[in-house]
């Protein structure tokens, strides 16, 4: 689905106490009654005030009535859930606008936001079970007990874990982005400047690039770690230059030789060697995505450690035409270095801070059903396709008792307490050549 924060600068206090209280009831009803929702939100106004809260709240499809429901109740949507993460990340001062979407995952949104200064964040939101999420619920007897918010209940599990995982693994140093907060099924984090590995068609040095990437797997092995994911739809490449002065000429033919050199930079005539002479050019691999991150000590540890081994020889092999010499690295020998030379287990560490092991049980076997439901037997990381189907808003019958605020595209940032959020913008690019990183075409 889209956020659409358009209606969020009309809501009441009285509002938000409402939608909470719908959002509470969510716990232990699918549909949660509307005498329960008057008890839980104890307006004065009493019930002719709640009842208005929830016909705003309705227009905005933050809440939704089932026609076929057995009583009369609502439930809460994830455009609710959605406001209500929002409105928690806005109280905190993290969170001011709110941009365009930059990327749609089988399981999330990736947002753009913006806080008080206009410094820019990344806001993802978890939405597991957008596309195979009826056939987990009907296969797993967990679901079955929490028939009404498991969906919401999953994506915060794969939001809090995510979190979690991000920041054991910002303070040991590892290149990820800095995790800003959590709030229900939302990740703020940091803005990392780069693109994804799967657009890149060309780098400086594939056999260093790959060096890279094997050495970050084993540093997660020797943490107790194996990311589980570790393909090209995860990883980040981020492009660093550093500039070298020029040395100062005294004559006039080294004058004449610099003028006749910044003619040869207008025309573009400048070639790799010259680039090198004036700079010299780093690429720093970024990893993101990290819910289904498992121990070393996980039942299948080796299963997930030889497939993301796979997925980096396989990407270098078809994109960049690089073979390795050498074999492995071997699980074997990964899990000798477990905690070696003082490295700090991190999965304990994320275990300890209040992760169970109940919720780790359900976010893991929610995770496998949705990848055998794909047919995934490897991963596939997040995959943006902006023509993702909303499968979980058509998943029941609804009156919203409202109208429809239909689709905007936004320019730039919109304020919260204003005008809401712009869609994002999907548009054909032709190849980008930046220094000597070449960025695919994609659509």
């Amino acid at each position: 689905m889209k956020l659409d924060t358009k209606a969020m600068r009309h809501l009441t206090a009285e509002d938000w106490r409402v939608l909470t209280a719908v959002e509470i009831g969510s716990k232990n009803h699918e549909v949660i009654p509307t005498p329960l929702i008057e008890s839980i939100a104890k307006l004065r106004g009493g019930a002719s005030r709640v009842h208005r809260s929830i016909s705003a709240l309705a227009k905005a499809g933050l809440i939704a009535r089932l026609k076929e429901a057995k009583y009369d109740g609502y439930r809460l949507t994830y455009g609710g859930l959605d406001y209500l993460a929002l409105h928690t990340h806005a109280s905190r001062r993290a969170v001011y606008s709110v941009g365009s979407r930059i990327g749609v995952g089988k399981e999330s949104d990736i947002l753009v936001v913006a806080d008080e200064s206009g410094v820019q964040h990344v806001l993802k939101i978890h939405r597991l079970g957008r596309v195979s999420f009826r056939a987990v619920r009907a296969t797993r007897d967990y679901l079955r007990r929490r028939q009404g918010g498991s969906w919401m209940y999953l994506s915060r599990l794969a939001a809090e874990r995510e979190h979690a995982f991000m920041r054991a693994l910002a303070d040991e140093g590892f290149p990820v982005p800095e995790p800003l907060g959590q709030s229900r099924h939302t990740v703020l984090m940091e803005y990392v400047d780069g693109f994804p590995l799967r657009q890149v068609s060309r780098v400086p040095d594939p056999a260093a690039l790959y060096a890279d990437l094997i050495a970050l797997i084993l540093r997660l092995a020797r943490h107790g770690l194996i990311h589980g994911d570790f393909n090209e739809f995860n990883i980040l490449i981020k492009e660093e230059r550093e500039e070298k002065k020029p040395a100062p000429s005294s004559s006039a033919k080294g004058k004449e030789v610099e003028k006749a050199a910044g003619r040869e930079e207008k025309e573009g005539d400048r070639d790799d060697d010259d680039d090198e002479l004036n700079g010299t050019r780093t690429v720093t691999p970024i990893l993101i995505d990290f819910p289904q991150m498992v121990s070393m000590d996980h039942q299948n540890a080796e299963m997930y450690f030889d497939r993301d081994v796979n997925c980096v020889k396989r990407f270098f092999e078809r994109r960049f035409h690089f073979v390795a010499t050498q074999p492995g690295p071997f699980f074997k020998d990964a899990k000798k270095t477990v905690g070696k030379d003082g490295a700090k287990r991190l999965d304990a560490a994320v275990e300890a801070s209040g992760f169970s092991k109940k919720a780790l049980k359900d976010l893991e076997a929610a995770i496998r059903e949705q990848q055998a439901e794909r047919g995934e037997h490897a991963g596939s990381g997040e995959e943006y396709d902006s023509s993702s189907s909303d499968e979980d808003e058509g998943e029941d019958e609804v009156d919203s008792d409202g109208e429809d605020y239909g689709d905007e595209e936004g320019d730039g940032h919109a304020e919260l307490n204003d005008l809401g959020v712009g869609e994002s913008r999907q548009a054909t690019t032709t190849t980008i050549d930046i220094g000597r990183i070449s960025i695919a075409s994609e659509t």
